[in-house]
């Protein structure tokens, strides 16, 4: 059984070099510890290869993964209301008189903290990963929310993160469309059976196909009707198939089992090794991916290709950022 296996990706620019010297100490003052009895949320940094490591980054191939750990409590705003209502009513009734916005928010308050050392907690952990080659960094999601909420945490971390979003020269929707439209892709590359196709107006119609030939005179006629493609399900080499969307979002990566089959050489029981070649394994053939896919869309932005002259207008840029908390 594989032990690292991405399944989603937010793609940025890394706009300067990072300074990376400090990293394994800045890690270890952000790392990861549990709630405590007030706290709603805490986010930190752990080992990637399991709680039985104690190293907080792994490092392969001019990669570096790095995984946060985020615990929140689970309190239903519903019940908090609840119980609010009640006992202000309770506290009206026997005062005989209207309780103060501030005096309600007090309540409020009291009560959060009756409940909050009680409650259950719900955990997940998101991979990040640097490549300090190419100047991109990854996140293991679909969510831009969540991506910022884990760059924040790098960036609290090591002082300084100047990233922005990957941006292609040409809109991605576009070329998903004239993909699916000619049925002709760059060598690697091949349609599956699912797409999302939306009208270009806004509040227009969406289109939603699964489990069909996207080649097919039903596809054809919404595209002539001007609906663009903004999702689509793709092949690579009989390695790799993912969902891209028109943000340059990844998701639902799977790979072959001929692929996965190659670390199964190692055994199960050596966590360590086999943690390492699969990340290997699979970091190599989605690097390549994301290498095929920025050519096969058009290229870069230029405005994100920065040049050394350039870092130090990246810096400015970074002083810009808003600064987020975290335990």
């Amino acid at each position: 059984m594989s032990q690292f296996k991405p399944k989603s990706l937010v793609v940025y620019r890394i706009q300067k070099a990072l300074e990376l010297d400090k990293l394994d100490e800045q890690l270890s003052e952000l790392k990861y510890t549990p709630c405590g009895p007030n706290d709603m949320a805490r986010s930190g940094w752990i080992p990637p290869l399991g709680e039985d490591v104690e190293l907080l980054k792994h490092e392969s191939n001019n990669l570096i993964l790095l995984t946060v750990k985020h615990e929140s409590k689970i309190l239903p705003p519903a019940t908090i209301k609840e119980i609010v209502r009640t006992r202000v009513q309770k506290l009206e009734k026997e005062q005989n008189r209207r309780l103060k916005k501030m005096e309600i928010q007090a309540v409020n308050d009291a009560v959060l903290a009756e409940l909050i050392p009680k409650a259950f907690s719900k955990y997940s952990t998101t991979n990040i990963w640097v490549d300090t080659k190419s100047r991109l960094l990854l996140v293991e999601t679909t969510s831009h929310k969540k991506a910022d909420d884990v760059t924040a945490l790098l960036r609290k971390t090591i002082g300084s993160l100047p990233i922005i979003p990957f941006t292609l020269e040409t809109p991605v929707e576009l070329t998903l469309t004239e993909w699916v439209k000619t049925g002709s892709l760059p060598p690697g590359l091949a349609l599956c059976d699912e797409a999302t196709l939306k009208d270009v107006l806004e509040n227009g119609g969406v289109v939603t196909t699964k489990r069909q030939d996207l080649i097919c005179d039903e596809i054809a006629h919404h595209i002539e009707a001007g609906k663009l493609v903004t999702k689509v399900a793709l092949g690579w080499m009989n390695q790799m198939f993912f969902i891209l969307n028109d943000n340059f979002i990844f998701s639902r990566l799977t790979f072959t089992e001929e692929l996965i089959e190659q670390n199964d050489d190692i055994s199960p029981e050596d966590h360590a090794q086999r943690f390492d070649a699969d990340f290997v394994l699979f970091t190599s053939v989605v690097m390549e991916v994301l290498d095929t896919m920025i050519k096969a869309l058009g290229g870069e932005s230029p405005g994100l290709i920065t040049t050394p002259s350039d870092e130090q207008q990246g810096v400015a840029a970074e002083a810009k950022q808003p600064e987020k908390t975290f335990h």
